[in-house]
Order: structure tokens, then C-alpha cells, then sequence
């Protein structure tokens, strides 16, 4: 689920709280790091089980109206096709992903005021009320109208609240999250196994964000040694904060993971100056990585394999 480029922004983020804070240990943010990495699949389960208790809903829907003394058209013809088809029941008979919400507590987070409150949203769009009296509505009409429940699940200012409530770093994950979610359901019905596309890359998160996090943290004086005579007529304490962990970062990157081409590492981190950082970050951290690069090069501190992984 995680990219190289989200776990390089959650190394970032340590780095930078370990240089606010003197009583963080390196192994303090490497502890944050991994619990951090494991809330990510969590967060994709709670919204998950949010989605599917949404469109459960449905099936109390059919049941109050059904009550009702005085019944719409709408209300005559409304099934609850949207909680059955075959679609939604590839998730909700999927052995592991029940056991996975059991082991995580998810439907235990799920609240129900909010559900009711979701479904009601959705249910007076002209999209749903369309798709209600369709009677030959496709496995992609439903589809259409699942990932248009989900877009008003995310959407919902009092969604994002419950999130918040159980994850301090959902602001910073959502955009990962709800990608996830947009796969899920266009890829209907789920596969047996279809979790394990979400399951973390260990070759990205701990080969390479872990170790990424740990070498930078450990030998902070020894990059710092190096960046400041780069500097040129800029004293380190005046270099934004952010700044000065995205060139540290890229320098182990370019000294010690040989698979990723310099022009990558240099882009990334360049790339994340224009998101994270001030308005000049960009052009600084460029120069001065890209000055620190030639010299390492020099002096033969920059080992890639592969072809064309220096340029």
C-alpha cells in the first residue's frame, strides 16, 4: 500500500519531530515509524467497514419504508440492491477480511448515528434514486453508485471527525486511504486473497523507509559535517528545518541504496521541498544536492548498480 514517496514523507516527518524535540530517542521515532506503518492497514479496514456498514444500511432502509402508513412510488419498488449483489457479498462472505475487521475491532469503531446519518446523505442524491428504479441496473451501475457512497463517506465532515478521533495522522494518510478504497471497489467482486495488495511491501517500508529513517537519525553531525561547507554564504542555523532533513535524507539515499537512481532521489526530494517546505525550498535543495552529489561522485562515494542508475 505504501509508495516509496509516502514513506519517505513519514521519514521526513520523524526526522523533523526528533530534531523539535531533544527528549525523542532514535529509537523512539523508528518505534513511531513502525506502529505508524501499521496504522495505515488499519486505517484502510476501518473505512472498509465504514463502507460496508453504509451500504448495509440499505436493508433497514427497505424495512422503514415499508412501515410507512402512506408509501411513495419510490418506496413501492425500493430493494435494497445496493447491500445485494454479488459484489458487496465478495466482501462481506470474505473469511479473512472478517477476520481482520475482528482482530483490528473495527465494527467496534464504526458509529452508528454516523452510518445512519452517511446513508441518509447519499440516499437523496438523483443518482441513488436513478439507480433505485432502474430495474436492470449492471454489476458497473453498482459499482458506479458504491464508489460514489464512498466519495460521500470521505467527503463527510463527520467521517473525517470519527477518523481523526481514532488516528492523529489521518489528515496526512487520507489521500493513500481513500486511493486504496477507490481500488477495492472498482476491482468488484473482491478476490479470495485481495487484501494482499494491501498488505505493506516489506522491501519498501523496512528495507528501505526503516533503514532510511535509522541512517539519516544515527549520522545527523557526520551529514551535517558535510552539507555545511556546501552552503556556500548560507549558515546552517538560518536553513529551513525541513530543508536541512530533506538533503540529509537524499544523501543516504545516494550513498546507501544502490537500486535507486540519483535522478530519482534528487527529484523526490526536491519534489517534497515544494510540498512541505517554503517557497524557495525548491530551488535550494536542488543546488545544494545536486552540489553534493558531484562531489560524492568524485570522490567515489556513490556505488549503483545497474545501468544508468548515476545519472
Amino acid at each position: 500500500m505504501l509508495s516509496r514517496r509516502v514513506v519517505r514523507i513519514k521519514v521526513m516527518q520523524l526526522l523533523y519531530a526528533i530534531s523539535r524535540d531533544p527528549q525523542l530517542t532514535t529509537q523512539d521515532i523508528i518505534s513511531m515509524y513502525q506502529k505508524g506503518v501499521e496504522k495505515n492497514f488499519e486505517f484502510y479496514l476501518l473505512n472498509l467497514c465504514y463502507f460496508l456498514a453504509t451500504v448495509e444500511y440499505a436493508h433497514k432502509d427497505a424495512e422503514l419504508r415499508a412501515k410507512k402508513l402512506i408509501r411513495t412510488t419510490e418506496d413501492h419498488v425500493f430493494k435494497p440492491k445496493l447491500a445485494d449483489n454479488s459484489l458487496i457479498k465478495s466482501l462481506k462472505n470474505n473469511d479473512w477480511l472478517q477476520k481482520a475487521f475482528k482482530k483490528n475491532h473495527s465494527a467496534a469503531k464504526v458509529n452508528e448515528d454516523a452510518v445512519k446519518k452517511l446513508y441518509s446523505e447519499f440516499s437523496k442524491t438523483v443518482e441513488y434514486q436513478q439507480y433505485i428504479l432502474n430495474e436492470k441496473s449492471t454489476d458497473e451501475d453498482t459499482r458506479d453508485m458504491l464508489l460514489a457512497m464512498y466519495k460521500t463517506i470521505q467527503g463527510s465532515e463527520s467521517f473525517n471527525e470519527e477518523m481523526e478521533d481514532f488516528y492523529y495522522s489521518w489528515d496526512d494518510d487520507k489521500t493513500l486511504i481513500v486511493g486504496a478504497m477507490k481500488k477495492t471497489i472498482k476491482s468488484l467482486p473482491a478476490a479470495d486473497d485481495f487484501y494482499k495488495e494491501y498488505e505493506h511491501d516489506r522491501e519498501v517500508v523496512y528495507d528501505f523507509g526503516e533503514q532510511l529513517l535509522r541512517k539519516t537519525a544515527l549520522r545527523e553531525q557526520e551529514l551535517l559535517e558535510i552539507i555545511e561547507p556546501n552552503l556556500k554564504n548560507w549558515d546552517a542555523d538560518r536553513v529551513a528545518v525541513v530543508d536541512m532533513v530533506l538533503i540529509k535524507m537524499g544523501m543516504i539515499e545516494f550513498t546507501e541504496f544502490p537500486t535507486i537512481p540519483t535522478k530519482v532521489t534528487l527529484n523526490e526530494y526536491v519534489e517534497l521541498s515544494k510540498v512541505y517546505s517554503t517557497d524557495k525550498s525548491k530551488d535550494f535543495v536542488n543546488g545544494i544536492l545536486d552540489r553534493i552529489l558531484k562531489k560524492m561522485q568524485k570522490e567515489n562515494l556513490v556505488h549503483k548498480e545497474g545501468r544508468g542508475l548515476m545519472d
